[in-house]
């Protein structure tokens, strides 16, 4: 429980020191050198978090096809909160002449997806603890949630097309999506590597060489009119799919992994645009239509938060209209289990953010968040009283 406290505290703390930043630094912070260090920082911490959920990921090859049923309701588990949040967002919070309006969509795509990844690392270790790791509501939700992670990372592609539309630029992505793809399933769990913390960190900083390299030498090249963009979430995943996982178990690994978490928490809360004594319409740059939305009143955010939270995780019940050969308490457990949030959310948070999104609609989705953090206990304490008397296999 202090654990997932702690992860909302930080959230909450960098986002009240995001308002000062631009006070701190001048009104220039945005394109500064601090703010580049900032989020290379903060890239970092998400590869390396990254990595720990791929060498999480593990598939029987030999049977793949039963696998197929588990990743469709996971990717529907993951679709149903996306998609009403999208709606809710573009239906409630926009005026009308923009409901048919294809930027308002794409933008509002985007931001709702940080609804969709359930936080494996926080379930899995809550689950444990409570003494669930033999029974089928735990290895259910361990295929699910890493499931569900996979489709965000692989839907965040077709969006990201949305966002920069189909240039030639989204054909080097893709190609190497595939090849990543194709590697990972290929070679998964072969890779024998030293995996203590340095180790990973020193890939995860690798990692964002890579892409953050890519990144820069097409915009010098190109202009930023023809930069590759090539996120971190699905090269430090299949990474760590590729490591033949040898987990290293001891008090200083899980400190540092804990840590790690923090600080990208406290980052992306850093991340966020100023928004308090903003004129919002006039700073919104690119056209964005998110971003031209006046600010709410704090009591009218309150409430979105709310309802937001409610259709999120409305959406992650759907796994109890499955499994039919389990009672309806087991079912429910595996849905209230995929309620939990985390860093993945938050990095789609963040990658939204990168492409200049901002306004109420983007303060909304981070407290939203950070509400679902601090019920997580809740969540997870639900689960354990409904998988009361159901049975360990």
């Amino acid at each position: 429980m202090r654990k997932v406290l702690s992860f909302s505290l930080c959230l909450m703390i960098g986002l009240v020191i995001s308002q000062f930043l631009p006070v701190w630094f001048g009104s220039d912070y945005a394109e500064s050198h601090i703010k580049f260090g900032v989020d290379s920082l903060l890239y970092v911490c998400l590869a390396f978090i990254m990595i720990n959920v791929g060498r999480d990921f593990e598939i029987d090859k030999t049977r793949w096809r039963s696998y197929a049923t588990d990743y469709f309701i996971a990717m529907a588990t993951a679709a149903m909160p996306w998609l009403l949040i999208a709606c809710y967002y573009v239906f409630v919070l926009l005026p009308s002449n923009y409901w048919g309006d294809l930027e308002a969509w794409k933008e509002n795509l985007l931001l709702s997806r940080f609804a969709a990844p359930t936080s494996a690392g926080i379930l899995f270790t809550m689950l444990a603890a409570m003494h669930l790791s033999k029974s089928w509501i735990y290895r259910k939700i361990q295929v699910l949630a890493i499931f569900d992670d996979l489709d965000t990372i692989l839907l965040m592609i077709p969006l990201q097309m949305l966002m920069i539309g189909m240039k030639w630029q989204m054909g080097v992505i893709i190609a190497f999506v595939t090849i990543a793809l194709v590697a990972g399933w290929k070679y998964q769990n072969t890779w024998k590597v030293r995996q203590d913390w340095k180790m990973i960190m020193f890939f995860a900083v690798l990692v964002v060489f890579f892409t953050q390299g890519i990144y820069l030498v097409t915009e010098y090249f190109l202009t930023h009119e023809g930069v590759v963009h090539i996120e971190v979430l699905l090269p430090a995943f299949i990474l760590g799919v590729l490591m033949k996982t040898k987990f290293v178990d001891n008090p200083i690994e899980e400190r540092i992994s804990t840590g790690v978490s923090l600080l990208f928490m406290l980052l992306v809360g850093m991340s966020m645009p100023q928004f308090i004594g903003e004129d919002l319409s006039a700073a919104a740059s690119g056209g964005m239509v998110v971003s031209k939305q006046p600010m709410l009143p704090w009591g009218t955010i309150a409430f979105h938060v709310v309802i937001v939270s409610l259709l999120s995780n409305f959406g992650k019940l759907l796994p109890v209209c499955f499994y039919h050969n389990h009672t309806l308490r087991e079912r429910l457990a595996l849905s209230v289990g995929m309620f939990t949030r985390g860093e993945v959310g938050a990095g789609v948070i963040f990658i939204a953010m990168s492409y200049k999104l901002g306004g109420p609609v983007l303060l909304i989705s981070i407290l939203t968040l950070v509400l679902n953090l601090i019920l997580t206990m809740g969540f997870v304490l639900w689960v354990k009283w409904l998988a009361k008397g159901c049975p360990q296999e």
